[in-house]
């Protein structure tokens, strides 16, 4: 009976040490699986993109007969209560909202949007849109005034 006893202890003391050994990092270490690089890509409008947008209108509008007052607001000559967006960068369109298409001349300008993007016009503003979900990604303000 003691020879049974002394038996079961030691192979639960062995059996303890074993795992406590694994626990405290005793085993082989394993390497952390590493993450694979992304590459990184820019579907805002570059700073040529918005020169030739703003150019475009310049020529095709004119800077507008905006009053003073209006014209430092930045929303389009519109007075207040009525400037109010009908989109939010980061959120898609509401349903029912109409974008317009781009003028040739002007998307000869600033060129074919990337794969899977469209650009149109929408309260006077430029935007890139996801195609398939209408989500805004990117506008330029203010270029009717």
């Amino acid at each position: 009976m003691r020879k049974l006893v002394a038996l079961t202890l030691a192979l639960s003391l062995a059996g303890s040490m074993t795992l406590s050994a694994q626990g405290k990092g005793k085993g082989p270490k394993e390497k952390p699986q590493e993450k694979p690089q992304q590459a990184k890509v820019a579907v805002v409008f570059s700073d040529p993109h918005r020169e030739a947008a703003r150019s475009y209108f310049v020529t095709q509008y004119g800077r507008g007969n905006c009053p003073p007052g209006l014209a430092k607001k930045n929303n389009g000559c519109l007075p207040p209560g009525q400037a109010k967006k009908r989109y939010v960068v980061g959120q898609p369109l509401p349903r029912g909202v109409v974008v317009a298409e781009l003028p040739k001349e002007l998307a000869v300008r600033i060129g074919p949007a990337p794969t899977g993007y469209r650009y149109g016009i929408l309260d006077g503003d430029l935007l890139k849109l996801a195609a398939g979900t209408m989500l805004v990604v990117d506008a330029i303000d203010s270029l009717v005034r």
